[in-house]
């Protein structure tokens, strides 16, 4: 999880864990967009998710016009525009209004088996530019995904598991359902990507999901280790024996499925483990789940989670008078423990230096920072690499 930057000097080239016999613990991160459904869930949830980052250190990942260029924390009312961040369409969020985007190209309406928009008025389709898109999010291009379904219909995307139950870390689909394949592991990096960043995203079966073989899967504590490590987590729903469903015209069609983001847990006094989580509804801040493999929302449980760890970037440099000041996008987010009152920054950065590129021979700069510049006075005047290395405090 590191940034690198090569300078030369003269050219400077609700959840809940076990908590037996003690008081209830309620930790979640701040400011978690709570954007109301729109164009299918896990664009919702996703832009949940990467409304949250563009708030906690990746500016970059909203840029438009509404509310000054922050991911608002709603899009109701004036906020609507930011939609576009995982749906973009024609005439919205100062998009021209003869410019196509993926509502346009891909949405006539929820569960629509059809062929796509743009397939039947004979246009060639827009070039990917919201989330929606690299995701594959009603997308119907491709058969046979996983040999589970063909899809994706109007509202709808998929993630291609590992059966055995073992975490997949940045794994792009291969060619049998189509070329370009698009699942959500896979897209939301390519995204992050087409934004000028980079991204560590992993999906994994939960471990209480029937189909998950003893002993593997996403487990609660993996859940807590990443709300306290600051990184909201992508929650998907199936249920646990429907892998397509039958429409008029399409047999295998995508099966039900929801989308949401967990970004807390509660440790309850008598034992129970819950998520915190975003329904992708507007719901509001206390939607609960205990950690089992019971129904969740609209009547699913959980079969997996998708992780997401945006890596931090330079983003520019300034060498005056001898001093070398170093800036960086990154991870910064914000962890309430409710129980204590306190907030913490549970990421920081260490800037490392090294004259040669090799990873032996990088060596500590600086402390630990949870800021994200940092200055050193009179670095060595040779060619130097230097890199952000994301650590916790």
């Amino acid at each position: 999880m590191k940034a690198l930057l090569r300078l030369g000097m003269l050219g400077w080239c609700l959840c809940f864990g076990l908590n037996r016999g003690g008081a209830a613990t309620n930790v979640y991160l701040t400011e978690v967009p709570d954007y109301q459904w729109w164009a299918g869930c896990f664009g919702t949830a996703s832009g949940n998710l990467m409304g949250f980052w563009d708030r906690h250190g990746f500016p970059d990942f909203y840029t438009g016009p509404t509310a000054g260029g922050v991911a608002p924390l709603n899009n109701a009312g004036n906020n609507a525009g930011i939609i576009s961040m995982w749906a973009s369409q024609a005439g919205v969020d100062g998009r021209p209004q003869d410019q196509f985007g993926h509502y346009d190209d891909y949405y006539a309406k929820y569960e629509n088996t059809g062929p796509d928009p743009y397939v039947l008025a004979g246009r060639p389709e827009h070039a990917p530019d919201c989330i929606g898109d690299f995701i594959g999010l009603s997308q119907l291009k491709w058969t046979g995904m996983a040999h589970e379904c063909d899809g994706n219909i109007d509202g709808f995307s998929f993630v291609y598991w590992d059966s055995t139950g073992v975490r997949r870390v940045n794994y792009v689909p291969g060619t049998d359902a189509g070329t370009p394949a698009r699942d959500i592991q896979s897209g939301l990096r390519a995204w992050t990507q087409y934004r000028g960043y980079d991204a560590v995203v992993f999906t994994q079966l939960a471990d209480f999901n029937p189909h998950t073989p003893p002993g593997r899967g996403f487990t609660f504590n993996d859940l807590k280790a990443e709300i306290d490590a600051g990184y909201p987590v992508l929650l998907f729903l199936q249920s646990n024996n429907e892998f397509s469903r039958s429409f008029p015209g399409m047999p295998r069609a995508n099966p039900e499925m929801h989308g949401m983001l967990a970004y807390g847990y509660y440790l309850a006094d008598n034992g129970l483990n819950y998520v915190r989580y975003r329904t992708s509804w507007a719901s509001g801040d206390n939607n609960l789940k205990s950690w089992d493999g019971n129904y969740w929302e609209a009547g699913m449980p959980v079969r997996g989670l998708v992780g997401f760890h945006p890596l931090p970037k330079i983003t520019s440099y300034n060498l005056i008078n001898g001093q070398l000041t170093l800036q960086w996008d990154g991870p910064a987010a914000r962890l309430y423990n409710a129980s204590t009152g306190i907030t913490t920054s549970p990421q920081a950065y260490i800037v490392e230096r090294a004259t040669i590129l090799a990873a032996k021979d990088f060596v500590e700069v600086s402390p630990v920072l949870t800021d994200r510049f940092f200055t050193i006075t009179n670095p060595i005047p040779v060619t130097s690499y230097y890199r952000i290395k994301l650590v916790q405090p």
